[in-house]
């Protein structure tokens, strides 16, 4: 029997927020200094966002949708926006404007899947607001984003979600054909990342913030100071190192920003 794969995967590289390296990533001689080095000014990154658009014989999927245009005042309840600015984006990499330079509206997505509910990435909700698109989330992050009192807690922002009418999904589920999403919490409750099957590139497995960057995957696996559970994202980091492997998956991390400069980015490239 012919194993079951997707078509093509676009990643839409949307721009970067600026950060202190120390919200990512908790590692000796990059955020973490000894006394010797205590003068040593700290490091800010260039947190790149993306979003993947997953073509497939019974859909087109959307994997997040990145930081919303109106971000400094969207962010301003939250205080947030004074530590992750969004101001390394230009005109062409906001989402609607990626998603036109691939000739794709937003009532062409059949499926908008979120990683997890973070302003980073569901803050474009609003732009498939009466669409069609089956929007999807794990069941725990749905119940702790819709559950705590006020509007904001850290980064989730309820502004950005409050209005979308989630279908969620729970554990290891394959939603479309070669498509699977991963269950990998401890960043946020329910955290998922995505592997996808392709003819030719082979498998791909998007971790979103299940895993920051490649200096996050180790081995060792080195957290950050942004993590919900530590021992569930242990947990995650382990379980994906082991899927990869299994499977020998190409592993995009969620805010890379050495790697997805290195990858095939839309408009102009591709894997298939």
């Amino acid at each position: 029997m012919t194993a079951k794969t997707a078509n093509k995967v676009h990643v839409l590289s949307c721009g970067a927020m600026s950060c202190d390296l120390t919200w990512l990533l908790l590692k000796a001689g990059r955020t973490m200094r000894t006394r010797t080095e205590h003068q040593r000014p700290p490091e800010w990154y260039s947190c790149t966002t993306h979003c993947v658009l997953v073509e497939t014989p019974e859909g087109t999927l959307l994997w997040d949708t990145s930081c919303p245009r109106d971000w400094e005042t969207r962010w301003a309840p939250t205080g947030l926006q004074e530590y992750f600015p969004y101001d390394q984006v230009s005109d062409e990499e906001y989402l609607d404007a990626r998603l036109g330079q691939l000739g794709v509206q937003p009532r062409d997505i059949d499926y908008l899947v979120l990683s997890h509910l973070h302003f980073d990435h569901a803050g474009n909700i609003g732009m498939f607001t009466g669409t069609g698109a089956r929007l999807v989330c794990h069941e725990k992050e749905k119940e702790f984003a819709f559950g705590f009192e006020g509007a904001f807690n850290g980064a989730h922002l309820k502004t950005d979600y409050a209005a979308a009418d989630f279908d969620t999904v729970s554990g290891d589920t394959e939603i479309l054909p070669g498509v699977t999403l991963i269950e990998a919490p401890g960043h946020t409750p329910g955290t998922m990342s995505m592997k996808v099957d392709l003819p030719e590139t082979g498998t791909m497995l998007f971790t979103s913030d299940a895993v920051y960057m490649g200096d996050s995957y180790g081995p060792p696996a080195t957290p950050a100071a942004i993590v919900n559970d530590l021992t569930a994202w242990y947990a995650s980091v382990e379980k994906i190192r082991s899927i990869a492997e299994r499977s020998d998956a190409t592993v995009v991390f969620g805010h890379d920003a050495e790697q997805l400069r290195s990858m095939r980015l839309a408009p102009d490239g591709f894997y298939a």
